[in-house]
């Protein structure tokens, strides 16, 4: 049974540290946790500017508890004689890790949650399995995620797969993944899949495990995997791509440190920039970020082009609150005119005093080498990765800026991508910037598996009638290919 104990509440003890969130009021349940446990978790939480409470009470908005039963623990709540239980976000230890980790209480993901859940498992499926296609242009899939719980897993093994170069591993959990995130349920057991695409029998192996014990062993395995965590770790440092983490790693290097401190490693511009604003461009962008930067680039654009043509893409054009970088697509309405407009940008950005680092790449495209048969990850249009300076005072609320506590410099460095087409070739480029990756990759393998074309950020081709098909909006490129056209918040494959 359950046995917490009122310990008299120190005074001042939240006092001493400033309450950042105070929407946000926490309760950490003693039981499995253990006295000391949570005395020193309340003292980090404090610490990083969260309210702890010692008393369950009805001001509590989070319920934390770890390794407890889901019905002995609302049983317990339920007899607590709160005035609205249901209210109450009750919420597994990693919801507070990932909060400790962000320095902010994360969203409450389905993951997170410890469900009041009845004994009688629901086993039906979680939608009619003959309306989910194998593709992801052919499914909507929001920002609304009820199976998080598997396809982290199955995320975190592709990356593995990827660093190990084994693509067909990778590609296999990167589409079930996808196909999860678009059920509107969360998946209760084996039985709900029967008849979904692109669930292969070592897909479905780890979600019995993850249904069976609640986690993954092989995800477990490779987060104590020595090089997994060297390349992640490598990797995560912009200008760094799996070769030259790979390179570093054999050479016997494991932290950033032994890196900067290895005479024998000569960084490029790229990585240099990458670690000199590693702490900064290694967090998360939220939305509100994202939107203070597209007011400064559109404010720059417009002052040299009043006519041009701006749209922010990336993950932010599909609904996300946080990325890992801001995306820009801009264009001129008369063809040419938007050669050279980034060099201006460029130049304006700099006389603003904003810009940290800049790597522009001229186009390289050619009409004449359409259409291409092999895809590639990077288009042939100008474009620049930027990192600028985001002053604090140009982000709306007070959680929109992701500091570190105790950051005092009233700015952070924030990573910037501008690309910029020719206007006839905008809405291709809109489209393959908009993402998600596999939305792309679906979107080019129907297209050319289900109607014999060839699709790419450039252009579409037809190879039956042997002619590039006429596109001014990316709605025109759905109609070509018989597609219904998918909002952009609802390709979050």
């Amino acid at each position: 049974s359950f046995k917490f104990k009122k310990r008299p509440v120190e005074a001042g003890a939240q006092d001493q540290v400033e309450v950042k969130f105070k929407e946000v009021t926490l309760y950490l349940v003693e039981r499995k946790m253990g006295s000391s446990r949570r005395n020193f978790l309340t003292s980090l939480a404090r610490s990083k500017g969260f309210r702890v409470e010692d008393v369950l009470s009805d001001d509590i908005t989070h319920v934390v508890a770890e390794d407890n039963q889901a019905e002995v623990l609302w049983a317990w709540l339920m007899g607590h004689g709160l005035r609205d239980v249901s209210r109450l976000a009750v919420l597994d230890i990693s919801w507070f890790t990932d909060s400790m980790r962000e320095g902010r209480p994360v969203r409450v993901e389905t993951r997170h949650r410890i469900q009041n859940t009845p004994t009688v498992t629901d086993c039906s499926p979680p939608t009619a399995v003959a309306n989910v296609s194998q593709y992801a242009c052919q499914r909507r899939t929001t920002t609304e995620n009820h199976n998080k719980i598997f396809t982290d897993v199955m995320e975190e093994l592709a990356e593995s797969s990827e660093f190990n170069e084994s693509k067909g591993p990778c590609l296999a959990f990167r589409q079930a993944a996808s196909v999860l995130k678009s059920l509107p349920s969360a998946v209760q057991c084996l039985e709900a899949i029967q008849g979904l695409p692109c669930l292969g029998e070592h897909t479905k192996a780890v979600m019995e495990e993850i249904l069976t014990f609640g986690r993954s062993f092989k995800v477990e395995e490779l987060r104590c995997d020595e090089r997994y965590q060297a390349l992640k770790l490598f990797t995560s440092v912009f200008g760094v791509g799996p070769k030259t983490a790979e390179k570093w790693y054999r050479r016997g290097l494991r932290s950033l440190k032994e890196i900067l401190t290895e005479p024998s490693i000569q960084l490029n511009r790229m990585q240099r920039a990458g670690f000199l604003y590693y702490s900064d461009i290694s967090k998360a962008v939220s939305k509100a970020e994202a939107e203070a930067l597209g007011c400064i680039i559109e404010e720059t654009v417009h002052w040299i082009a009043p006519d041009a043509i701006l749209a922010l893409t990336g993950g932010f054009r599909r609904g996300k609150e946080y990325g890992h970088d801001v995306d820009f697509l801009l264009t001129m309405p008369e063809m040419g005119k938007e050669e050279g407009l980034l060099l201006h940008v460029i130049d304006r950005l700099r006389d603003q005093g904003i810009l940290l680092y800049c790597e522009y790449q001229g186009s390289t495209f050619d009409v004449s080498k359409l259409p291409s048969c092999r895809f590639e990850d990077m288009d042939h249009f100008q474009k620049c990765f930027l990192i600028l300076r985001l002053e604090q005072g140009q982000v709306e609320g007070e959680r929109g800026q992701q500091r570190d506590p105790g950051d005092s410099r009233g700015w952070r460095a924030v990573r910037v991508d501008l690309v910029a087409p020719p206007v006839d070739r905008y809405a291709f480029a809109l489209l393959g910037w908009t993402g998600s990756r596999q939305f792309g990759r679906d979107l080019r393998a129907f297209a050319q598996k289900e109607r014999q074309m060839l699709l790419d950020n450039h252009a579409l081709y037809d190879k039956t009638k042997q002619l590039f098909l006429p596109v001014t909006t990316e709605e025109d490129i759905f109609a070509h290919l018989g597609l219904e056209y998918v909002e952009p918040w609802q390709r979050n494959a």
